[in-house]
């Protein structure tokens, strides 16, 4: 008799107590409980061997304190140690099923080891297409080197997960499921996937998300890939499209501002199609509207402070908080004439600015900067009293005549019957842009900003002229009757269309 024989005790049972096991076993034998028993204990067996292991599925029928109690098919139930779960794994429910390991037979209980049924898995039972749990152990440049119940392992790059993997160091000591993809029982070579279980896994997930999606649904995801126009969201074996302009309440220049890839992040389902298999997602559809409540938080006639965005022909865009835009109209920017905003202002400039108007509905916000700052115009019949004589800067000019700066945002217009005594044709030919000249003002309106200027009366005048020293006009209608002989086109523009105000009255233009 050989030394395994010599201490392999003989299972000579009388008829009923045979009859009593067979029924509590099933299709198990004692002789299989202990062959399973010396197996755990022993070595893993050479590659050729393939016996049957006590490895089985077992049903949950309760918990008692620290000790679980198993139906694997039997009439006595199996005893598991509630202690073999770790402490960061949920314990199983009544009702679940479990793989289990059957040690041994005790007083008509079945002793079941749970962490036996992951060492089971040795080169006695292992099969193409097997799950098992394995563990990290280090890497190399082409991919990981794992264990699993005494059995090492090898797991490509390509196969640890769903998407390319740069740095591996940090799967060192994880463990988790895979599926044994490849065996070499000559060389006892074996490689599993991750990614194989993986896609195992989204399958499964996919077909759940289907079942219950819905406009509306708030769901978890992972950014699988970027493109110009938006990001990919894998939502477990389903892709997702969340589209820049979904991204954010705010401008989205570039998607990777927003979001990187395999960022997990929550989304709203905004639409879906069945036979497409096409989902579209929305990130600032589950933040909060800035525009909400905006009346309350910018009221009318108050100032905020934002930057610059952009520039338009017709004005500026101001954030003055993110996803809340204002525009700034071309009249707003500065209280003088200007061709572009880009005279004032560039965009990323952070700027004070005043409310003109607010509507939360349409998403829109007037604001000015010429108000938000001291306007030059206040006091201007002060500071440029009628009569008096003041020096300004001429900055364009019109057929009419010559428009005059007499300080930041204030200017004034000398018409072109104020240029010169003598007559003028051409008011190029009298003054130019940019020429400082000395003007006298006649009229100042504060209300309607307007003040009317001339050069010639700040002059003095030439003998003969006839022109009173306070420069009032004798006859205002026998002037322009005489100015209307002399000119064979009427003239066009003015302060106002058609006519100009001066302290001897309204002077029509044309």
């Amino acid at each position: 008799m050989d030394k395994e024989n010599l201490f392999r005790p003989k299972v000579t049972l009388d008829e009923d107590v045979q009859r009593e096991l067979d029924a509590a076993l099933g299709d198990m034998s004692l002789q299989d409980i202990i062959d399973a028993d010396d197996g755990a204990a022993s070595s893993p067996a050479s590659p050729s061997r393939r016996p049957g292991s006590g490895l089985r599925k077992g049903r949950i029928v309760s918990i008692q304190g620290d000790d679980i109690f198993v139906d694997v098919g039997g009439r006595s139930e199996g005893l598991l140690p509630a202690n073999q779960f770790p402490e960061d794994e949920p314990l199983p429910k009544e009702g679940d099923e479990i793989e289990v390991l059957i040690e041994g037979y005790d007083d008509g209980i079945l002793r079941l080891n749970r962490q036996g049924a992951i060492r089971a898995v040795t080169w006695d039972t292992l099969e193409k297409g097997q799950l098992v749990e394995a563990r990290v152990t280090g890497h190399n440049k082409g991919g990981l080197e794992v264990t699993f119940g005494g059995v090492k392992a090898f797991m490509p790059i390509s196969q640890i997960d769903l998407i390319r993997v740069e740095d591996l160091s940090p799967y060192v000591g994880e463990k988790f499921p895979c599926v044994v993809t490849d065996i070499d029982y000559s060389r006892q070579s074996v490689v599993v996937s991750r990614k194989h279980w993986l896609k195992q896994q989204a399958k499964k997930q996919a077909e759940a998300l289907w079942e219950t999606i819905h406009e509306g649904k708030i769901v978890a995801g992972r950014v699988r890939s970027l493109m110009p126009y938006g990001a990919f969201v894998d939502l477990g074996g389903t892709d997702g499209l969340l589209h820049v302009k979904d991204m954010a309440h705010g401008r989205v220049e570039k998607p990777e501002d927003i979001v990187q890839v395999g960022q997990e992040i929550e989304v709203r389902v905004l639409s879906f199609d069945r036979e497409s298999k096409k989902i579209g997602l929305g990130l600032k559809q589950t933040q909060p509207d800035p525009w909400e409540g905006a009346e309350g938080k910018w009221p009318v006639a108050t100032s905020v402070s934002g930057r610059i965005t952009r520039l338009m022909d017709f004005g500026a865009f101001i954030e003055i908080e993110s996803g809340v835009e204002g525009l700034i109209p071309i009249s707003e920017m500065s209280f003088r004439r200007i061709g572009h905003p880009k005279e004032i202002v560039k965009v990323g400039d952070v700027v004070r600015v005043q409310v003109l108007s607010v509507d939360s509905q349409a998403k829109r916000i007037g604001l000015s900067l010429k108000q938000a700052g001291d306007d030059p115009w206040q006091g201007a019949s002060v500071r440029w009293s009628p009569g008096s004589v003041v020096e300004g800067v001429v900055k364009r000019i019109a057929e009419f005549g010559a428009f005059v700066e007499l300080a930041d945002g204030v200017e004034g217009l000398v018409h072109i019957s104020e240029l010169d005594h003598k007559h003028v044709a051409s008011v190029n030919a009298v003054v130019s842009q940019g020429q400082a000249v000395q003007v006298k003002v006649l009229e100042v309106d504060e209300e309607r900003r307007r003040i009317g200027l001339s050069i010639k009366q700040a002059k003095e005048a030439p003998a003969g002229m006839g022109v009173p020293a306070e420069g009032t006009f004798a006859d205002l209608h026998a002037v322009q009757a005489q100015s209307d002989k002399k000119r064979k086109k009427p003239l066009k523009g003015g302060l106002d269309a058609g006519s100009i105000k001066t302290p001897f009255g309204e002077l029509r233009l044309g």
